[in-house]
């Protein structure tokens, strides 16, 4: 009787990457639904678009390395990586933007360095800064949300928007447009206005800016959903949070009227989105248990320098990038100890 040979592992685990890529997908749907509540459907356009190109694009390197796209498409993580470039980015964008942010992320930032498992950097942020450096003036054209505009974009304004440039008021971009809430910020302060004044323009909601805090709400449950499925750990996204609460505590404490609270900080820009859905990147992050508690602590702290004192208002892609270039020498430094081993004369 012949019994078939197989190499291990024999016993295949209920969590691959499809199923992860789809379970972090799943959990991003609150999120982007709230941002298409407050910011209309142009974000629903740029989804369309980001995830089209990047189904393009990478079928087009994988067939070019002679190998089968199919396998590459369905695991989902250029799908993912078209979704979080997506919802970052400003919801009328011209089209052909989205399209180069997202074919930088595929091809250069993550196929080029052999695909999934391989790249040393998070596609999407990588495609997100490459759109920030080149197009300033359009990745800063936010829409009003539309608790603070009274009305929505349509899909059809939005659509003439992104593809013909044409402004979806008959008065032009500066109707519909305005700075987010830390870059309104960033301003003020700047004309030496105290936040107790700051804070009195409309934009501002309960805790953060109108609809902006809202949506990170839900970034912030989808999180907690990863967690509960267990598709990402712990250590990243609270030492993230925390060492950014911490910071802007200490600046709140010392002098309010210059340094905003921790919660706007929490519930402003990409913090809840990055915390969550881009610093556990698995590929990119830290992998050691003490790393990931590191790992996470800087990127809190970079975000908080950056956005305080650097030349950007939001700072989650460069905090995110600059440490995904730290994470290996991270892991080299927190591996933990063998069971049984004894520490070598450098304390490894």
């Amino acid at each position: 009787m012949e019994f078939p040979v197989a190499s291990s592992p024999h016993l295949q685990g209920q969590n691959d990457v499809q199923r992860v890529m789809a379970q972090v997908l799943l959990a991003l749907v609150p999120g982007i639904a709230a941002l298409w509540w407050y910011f209309g459907w142009g974000v629903i356009v740029n989804l369309g678009l980001a995830s089209l190109t990047a189904v393009v694009c990478e079928w087009l390197v994988i067939r070019l390395r002679g190998r089968d796209p199919r396998p590459v498409i369905a695991d989902l993580s250029g799908l993912l990586t078209a979704w979080l470039l997506a919802v970052a980015l400003p919801p009328l964008l011209p089209w052909w933007q989205t399209v180069i942010g997202t074919a930088f992320a595929i091809v250069i930032a993550k196929q080029l360095f052999g695909g999934l498992g391989h790249n040393p950097f998070n596609p999407a942020m990588a495609g997100y800064a490459l759109l920030l450096v080149s197009f300033p003036a359009d990745m800063i054209r936010w829409l009003e949300p539309s608790v603070l505009g009274g009305h929505t974009v349509s899909l059809n304004a939005a659509w003439q928007a992104i593809f013909s440039g044409i402004p979806p008021h008959p008065q032009g971009w500066d109707a519909v447009t305005g700075a987010t809430p830390l870059d309104h910020l960033r301003t003020e302060l700047s004309r030496d206005h105290m936040i107790s004044e700051i804070q009195r323009a409309p934009l501002w909601g309960y805790f953060g800016g109108k609809g902006w805090e809202w949506v990170g709400t839900w970034y912030l449950l989808g999180g907690l959903f990863l967690l509960w499925r267990g598709v990402i750990g712990w250590r990243t996204p609270a030492s993230m949070l925390g060492s950014l609460l911490a910071a802007a505590g200490i600046f709140w404490l010392i002098d309010p009227e210059i340094h905003p609270s921790p919660i706007f900080h929490l519930f402003s820009g990409a913090t809840l989105l990055g915390a969550f859905f881009i610093a556990t990147d698995p590929v990119t992050a830290s992998t050691t248990p003490r790393g990931q508690l590191i790992y996470g602590a800087l990127i809190g702290l970079l975000v908080y320098v950056i956005r305080t004192w650097g030349g950007y208002p939001d700072a989650v892609a460069f905090s995110v990038l600059l440490m995904n270039m730290a994470a290996p020498t991270i892991d080299h430094y927190t591996q933990p100890r063998v069971f049984g081993a004894r520490e070598d004369a450098d304390g490894r």
